[in-house]
Formats: C-alpha cells, structure tokens, sequence
C-alpha cells in the first residue's frame, strides 16, 4: 500500500458513519493488500463477540457455536501481549488449539496469520488480524513490509468502531483488595498458583477465591484476562518495577521459598 492509498483508506474510514460502509472497507484493504482475510474482532469482558471481516460466516457460527474463545491460541496470546503477534509464536501444542487449527484452515482461514492487540478505554480489548495461506519466507516479509501501515490501520479502525458503538465501550473496572492485587501481581510475573498461595501462606482454595473475585471485578473472561486487563488499568506492576514498588518484593527469603516450592 503506497502512502497515497493508506491517506485514502484513513480518509474514508474517518468519514463512515456506518458499519457496512467500514465492512466494505475491509473487503477493499484485503483486496489491495492480495490476502485471503482481514478481520476485526472485539471481545467483551462477558464473553460476548462482536466484529466485521471478511471470514466465511459459516465460520463465524462455528466458531461462536464451539466456543472456541475458550481455546483460541490467538485471543489468548493476545491477551498476555501488547505488540503485534504472529500466529507462528502462539502456542498451539494443545490437543484442542491443534484441532482448533486444523478446523480453521479447513474453513479458509489460511495457515498464516498476524494479531494486532488494541487496548482502548477501561480496557476494552480488541483484535485486528490479517490471515492468508502461504509459505513462511513470503508471509515473514508481508508482515515485515505492512506492519506499520498495519498497526496504524487498526488503531484507526478501532477508534471509528467504538464511535459507532459506544454501549461496547466497557465500565470502569472496580478497585482491588490488596489481597485481590498480591495475587494477580505474582501471577502476572510467571509463578504457579500453588507458589502463589505459599508466598501469601494462603491455600489453594482460598487464593481461587481471590482470583475469582478480582476477575468477576474486572469483568475477565479467565485469569489471564484479568491479569492482563489489571495491568492496562495500571492496577498491577509487573516484573522488576513490581519489587521496586514494593519494598524489594519478593526478596531473598522469598526467592528461597520458590525454590524450595519449586524443588518440593
């Protein structure tokens, strides 16, 4: 796409004051860019989906009809990432993210594919992805080529949506106890559940009770969500600015304690 084109798509995407002018959009970037789909996709924080694009909508009934947002490699790499991600990085060494994989393509999704998460007010997530059948040398150079133009589009994209759909906009996500914050805090930097309630010298019962209440609270469709989402909101620090802000958390004592966890 030459500078030209992009300020011409911008331009009429600025100016759609309809979804099914924005639909028609996207089919005419797919076609310039000679791709088998562009897609945009919001998720709610209730599980509820929303989006345009250029995928079968038998595959759309599909997809909604398994519930395959539950085991999706691709709504849940994005979730934990804040760049754009390449579907070849996602892990899919499930037995149910290979089947879901083996499925997708069948219905034309195309074996390669590149996420753009978009993060907007009160933590709405959003994804704008681009998906086609070819080789990895040839999609590595797509995505290196486009990327830019890409990302710019998505944001572009997502603000124009979000006007047209203000009531998908979420509310504001509801404060968390200092438990609640511990939890999602040392989940978020890697460690197990079972390391987190010794670190808390909880059990495993009720740091689950904890995680439920702050997801229910962020409105999470699991606990990656909620960690991800916590950390938008600026809720949680993750890595080493989390031990700065907490005193040097969690500390030698505490490394030792994960060891000894760890080896037990």
């Amino acid at each position: 796409m030459t500078e030209l084109e992009l300020d011409t798509f911008l331009q009429a995407l600025e100016q759609a004051d309809a979804l099914d002018q924005i639909q028609q959009l996207i089919v005419e970037l797919r076609d310039t860019f000679q791709i088998d789909h562009v897609v945009y996709h919001w998720v709610s924080a209730d599980g509820e989906q929303y989006g345009f694009g250029t995928y079968d909508p038998a595959w759309a009934a599909r997809y909604q009809e398994r519930d395959y947002i539950r085991v999706d490699p691709v709504i849940i790499g994005c979730f934990q990432q804040f760049h754009p991600v390449d579907w070849k990085r996602l892990d899919w060494s499930s037995k149910a993210a290979r089947e879901f994989r083996k499925e997708a393509i069948a219905y034309g999704i195309g074996n390669q594919g590149f996420s753009i998460p978009i993060r907007g007010p009160n933590g709405q997530l959003a994804l704008f992805t681009a998906s086609h059948s070819t080789d990895n040398e040839s999609w590595a150079a797509f995505t290196s080529k486009h990327q830019r133009d890409w990302i710019l589009i998505a944001h572009y994209l997502n603000q124009k949506a979000l006007q047209l759909e203000k009531g998908r906009t979420p509310e504001p996500v509801r404060a968390l106890s200092p438990r609640e914050t511990d939890a999602l805090t040392y989940l978020g930097m890697g460690y197990s559940r079972g390391q987190v309630a010794d670190l808390l010298s909880i059990s495993e019962h009720t740091l689950r009770a904890y995680i439920e209440s702050a997801r229910f609270k962020l409105g999470a469709l699991n606990t990656t969500h909620a960690v991800a989402r916590a950390t938008s909101e600026g809720l949680i620090i993750i890595g080493g600015a989390a031990r700065a802000a907490a005193g040097g958390w969690p500390g030698r004592e505490t490394d030792d304690k994960i060891s000894k966890t760890a080896a037990s």
